[in-house]
């Protein structure tokens, strides 16, 4: 039987539709701006560069990478989005952390907005962070909320000139970006596997109820990657099916197979979370099923000790009474008789249940 899934509202942080705000939890992160302009021959680099100096600095013979930290000052943020001609909403996208991973086209502008996660240290947490980026023809801005190493290695590949990037045109680069973004999710979900298999070492010693709850913990950072990457994946999909159609101008059609592994990524991501869900759905049956057999194992004790009390007590209650004809309360050994025959039944009892393996 289908069951549709109950959606609940959220409610966020409300912005005026007429406001630019900065909506993440990064705000005293300050705005800063670099670039890269490249070709095959050589690279040049940018660093404090202010919205006045983008006319001056790029190069259309060349590629072009702006990468922008901070987005608090949403004058600079807009001031760089009107050099580009992208439209207002899109700017709000960008300074709006509560969107959803999408990609759009607008006026020959692609426009790509994705989440970046990581395992936060001493902590099982994951930290987001919102990453967007707007492709023009040979310029690819990069909006980051705040200062990281996501991209170092690729900021190296072109010093270096290591690999084809500094052949290739600023697609990509595009998807040089979107994977370092995606390997970020392979650490995460590593970090997470790596906790769960502790995890499943301890519910296999301890029936504490704070390892299932930790277990819940970590079925909650595992759906959230799920809802991470599912748009990610939707959105890399639409890249790779309409590679014929024209519709995204700016990624050059030899480069599209290059967004069709990523999208092969994604898939093999939200394989591998199921594959953990269905690890730590095991673990909260054998913690269930370990509480249920030391309890088992409790009430299995009780029972034993108190089948050996029951005809003990039998025997008390019966010359506990207070009838004055009971002949064997005047036998001379009549106390020892009774101790003899209580110890006998306990004797036998013992034995019948060591039989039975019932301890």
């Amino acid at each position: 039987m289908f069951v549709l899934r109950k959606i609940k509202y959220k409610k966020g942080r409300k912005v005026h539709p007429s406001t630019l705000e900065y909506t993440g939890i990064h705000k005293d992160t300050p705005t800063e701006m670099q670039m890269f302009v490249y070709d095959t021959d050589e690279v040049i680099e940018f660093q404090q560069c202010e919205p006045h100096d983008l006319d001056a600095n790029i190069d259309a013979l060349k590629v072009n990478w702006i990468n922008i930290h901070g987005l608090n000052n949403h004058t600079f943020i807009e001031k760089v989005g009107a050099k580009f001609e992208a439209d207002y909403f899109i700017i709000s996208d960008i300074l709006n952390t509560t969107k959803r991973t999408r990609i759009e086209e607008y006026h020959n502008i692609l426009f790509f907005n994705v989440k970046s996660l990581l395992p936060q240290k001493k902590s099982d947490n994951i930290s987001v962070e919102q990453i967007s980026f707007l492709l023009k023809d040979n310029v690819l801005l990069s909006f980051q909320e705040k200062r990281s190493d996501f991209f170092t290695h690729i900021r190296e590949r072109i010093r270096t000139n290591s690999g084809v990037v500094r052949t290739k045109k600023a697609d990509y680069l595009l998807y040089l970006l979107l994977d370092a973004i995606i390997e970020n999710f392979y650490i995460t979900i590593e970090s997470e596997e790596n906790k769960v298999d502790e995890l499943i070492d301890i519910s296999k010693k301890n029936t504490n109820p704070e390892v299932l709850e930790l277990i819940e913990k970590h079925r909650d950072n595992f759906n959230f990657l799920k809802r991470s990457i599912i748009p990610l994946r939707d959105s890399l999909y639409s890249i790779k099916s309409i590679k014929d159609d024209n519709v995204f101008n700016d990624i050059q059609h030899e480069n599209f197979t290059f967004f069709s592994r990523l999208h092969q990524k994604c898939l093999e991501l939200l394989e591998q979370i199921d594959s953990d869900l269905i690890t730590l759905d095991s673990t909260s049956n054998y913690f269930f099923s370990a509480q249920n057999h030391k309890m088992n194992q409790v009430m299995k004790t009780l029972t034993v000790v108190s089948m050996f009390f029951l005809p003990l007590t039998f025997i008390v209650g019966v010359y506990g009474q207070n009838f004055k004809n009971l002949p064997e309360l005047e036998w001379e050994y009549g106390y020892f008789i009774i101790w003899g025959i209580m110890l006998a039944v306990v004797a036998v009892m013992f034995i019948y249940f060591k039989i039975k393996k019932w301890f």
